[in-house]
């Protein structure tokens, strides 16, 4: 069991503006003056395409005079905070009626002592605007490290289809009407696993203000698949955990996305690495240090013959390891440090085949030896099963011979953790 799990959140934030505008610039005179200085991000989900996804969600219909709210646990706390929405693929401005942030409660209720309104630019009701993001003014508010917050977003009219995370591992609640002040699940009838137009949540005047950030970014291994729903056992969440429990905390970000791949971008699994790195991992407040696993699917699909991805690119080791390098170049360009984690074992799923075992196999070599990533952990071979190198461990597998379980999370959680608490 998680033993931050059962902890029950606090506070997020009232919003912002648009996609790379200076915070200040949104927020009028006054609410600039009372504003503290020095935003974190404390949690994010990236961005995705409205489609079908893995399980049913409301990304493609959008929403319609309904109120939908989403429940997100931080990774460090603060004395203010602030909501950032995505509307990245929509090719329309999404009017928002309005917005409250409270402590979660249980499933979709909360804490009525908590109960917040949140303004955009002073107002209740904002534009999110067509291809970009919106962000809350602040409020003040105290929240720790491992609190979980609801935030519910009203929409009078139709948005049309909606910027959405598809894999939340975590349920988000609809309602019809305007129900974003009630503090009851009553109305709250229907549950996907998706996250829709919430991307970020940034904290102030915390404990760990100044620590840097550690952005995971990857695919469906630290997106969270074969980790138990609203359980928060993902491997970012067991990171932030694990520092935490050394002394050593640290916000941790999850910019995981399932399927995603790194060298092409996808209608159903994102854009592709090189395309989103700069908005999931450099633009994120605080950021300091970014954890790469990524490239099974660039493998693996064309094993697979994944119908959702169609035609795959048999991609070489050589093309693998050209996109860690632009990934490197890019982080370090922004002082930001890269640490490069080997493939996990993968053998018996359907992304394994011939040659998928002899890319995976140079590509891991690359990244022990490189010397190009600032640290490497190794999860290759230590997440393998005794006597078979390529297989994953069987007390770490979900079942599908590619995605661990919680336990598996656990201990990737650790390796990592190891390596950072030694980096330089």
């Amino acid at each position: 069991m998680n033993p931050f799990a059962a902890k029950t959140g606090t506070a997020l934030a009232a919003l912002m503006i648009t996609l790379g505008a200076p915070a200040a610039a949104a927020v009028p005179a006054q609410a600039r003056a009372e504003r503290p200085a020095g935003w974190q991000a404390a949690w994010m989900a990236a961005p995705q395409r409205p489609s079908t996804g893995f399980e049913p969600n409301w990304s493609e219909e959008g929403f319609s005079g309904q109120s939908v709210r989403q429940v997100v646990r931080l990774t460090t706390g603060g004395s203010s905070l602030r909501v950032r929405l995505s509307n990245d693929y929509g090719p329309s401005a999404v009017r928002l009626t309005g917005a409250t942030l409270a402590y979660a409660g249980r499933g979709a209720s909360v804490r009525p002592e908590s109960m917040r309104r949140l303004t955009f630019a002073g107002a209740e009701a904002a534009d999110i605007p067509a291809r970009g993001s919106l962000a809350s003014d602040p409020v003040r508010l105290r929240v720790q490290p491992f609190q979980s917050v609801a935030v519910t977003l009203y929409f009078a009219g139709t948005t049309g289809p909606a910027t959405f995370h598809a894999q939340a591992y975590a349920g988000s609640y609809r309602a019809q009407g305007d129900h974003r002040t009630d503090t009851t699940a009553d109305a709250f009838t229907q549950v996907t696993h998706s996250w829709y137009y919430l991307s970020g949540v940034d904290v102030t005047g915390g404990n760990d203000q100044g620590k840097d950030a550690v952005v995971a970014f990857g695919d469906s291994i630290t997106d969270g698949f074969g980790s138990t729903t609203d359980a928060d056992g993902r491997y970012p969440d067991e990171l932030a955990e694990q520092l935490a429990a050394r002394g050593r905390a640290r916000p941790v970000l999850n910019a995981g996305i399932g399927g995603n791949l790194l060298l092409h971008d996808s209608a159903w699994y994102g854009d592709g690495s090189a395309a989103r790195f700069r908005r999931d991992v450099l633009d994120q407040p605080g950021v300091g240090t970014v954890v790469v696993l990524q490239g099974v699917n660039d493998i693996g699909f064309s094993e697979s013959d994944t119908p959702t991805y169609k035609p795959a690119p048999v991609v070489s080791a050589d093309e693998l390891i050209g996109g860690y390098r632009r990934l490197i170049r890019l982080a370090h360009a922004k002082g930001v440090k890269v640490v490069g984690a080997t493939l996990l074992p993968f053998k018996r799923s359907d992304h394994w085949g011939e040659h998928a075992a002899a890319v995976s196999d140079a590509v891991n070599q690359w990244i022990r030896t490189s010397r190009e990533y600032d640290a490497v952990v190794d999860l290759d071979r230590a997440m393998a099963a005794p006597g078979d190198a390529d297989l994953l461990n069987p007390a770490y597998d979900s079942g599908d011979h590619l995605h661990p379980n919680d336990a598996g999370y656990t201990v990737m959680a650790r390796l990592i953790a190891d390596e950072l608490t030694t980096m330089r």
